[in-house]
């Protein structure tokens, strides 16, 4: 073999060892999820970009609940909440159904929006109230607003389900507006793979991988634990 040759082959070991390396990494990322015996509980987000999984699948594979997204803001419902309800409580698996909230639009548009797409059910979690910044809405309403506008949209989804939401902060949103020194509600927080401190209360939910990939279901999911 020329020394030609032998660089080049040399080179193709090269590539193809990194090409295992990444793929082996992504295979890692994209499977872990904190240690049960710390997080007992844990679940998942889903929403129309997941289609329907296969929800007896997911329940006997280690998924404790299930988030549904229920609504976008005051104007999108979720193509898939329906069905994706009813197939969460056929597995047995405890669902609640969780809202993006535009801070662009008014709450009390919002809520007419969520409490019209979610039924009551004495048997669901608490609803799930996210709260970021999005591409479709640039402005950023004061803090006074924002505060306002919240407690009138919890008022009426809170009433409408009969029990006190869940508040999923992200990084930025809570940096801007610090709900959770103001709004006494659970903290859902986001970390990556690392425990999230950002908040003024403790969490107890967490974001701990936001692309998780399981079986049962197309696509990365979030994957969310408890603390005991």
């Amino acid at each position: 073999m020329t020394g030609g040759k032998r660089q080049f082959v040399r080179w193709g070991i090269i590539m193809l060892g990194i090409a295992l390396a990444v793929y082996a990494g992504w295979r890692y990322v994209t499977a872990w999820a904190p240690s049960r015996a710390e997080y007992p509980v844990q679940g998942i987000v889903v929403t129309q970009s997941n289609g329907r999984p296969n929800w007896a699948e997911l329940g006997a594979t280690g998924v404790d609940f299930a988030y549904i997204t229920a609504v976008e803001g005051a104007r999108t419902r979720d193509a898939e909440f329906q069905a994706n309800l009813a197939g969460a409580q056929d597995a047995g698996i405890r669902f609640g159904a969780l809202h993006h909230f535009d801070i662009c639009r008014l709450a009390s548009d919002q809520a007419t929006m969520f409490i019209t797409s979610v039924p009551r059910n004495e048997s669901a979690l608490p609803p799930a109230v996210q709260l970021d910044f999005s591409d479709t809405c640039q402005g950023r309403p004061n803090r006074a607003l924002i505060l306002s506008e919240l407690a009138t949209f919890l008022n009426q989804i809170e009433a409408h389900s009969g029990t006190p939401a869940i508040l999923l902060l992200t990084r930025e949103f809570e940096k801007e507006y610090q709900v959770s020194k103001s709004i006494d509600r659970t903290v859902w927080l986001e970390g990556n793979w690392l425990i999230p401190d950002y908040s003024a209360r403790p969490w107890v939910m967490w974001t701990a991988n936001l692309q998780r990939r399981i079986d049962g279901v197309d696509g990365p999911v979030r994957w969310v634990v408890v603390r005991k």
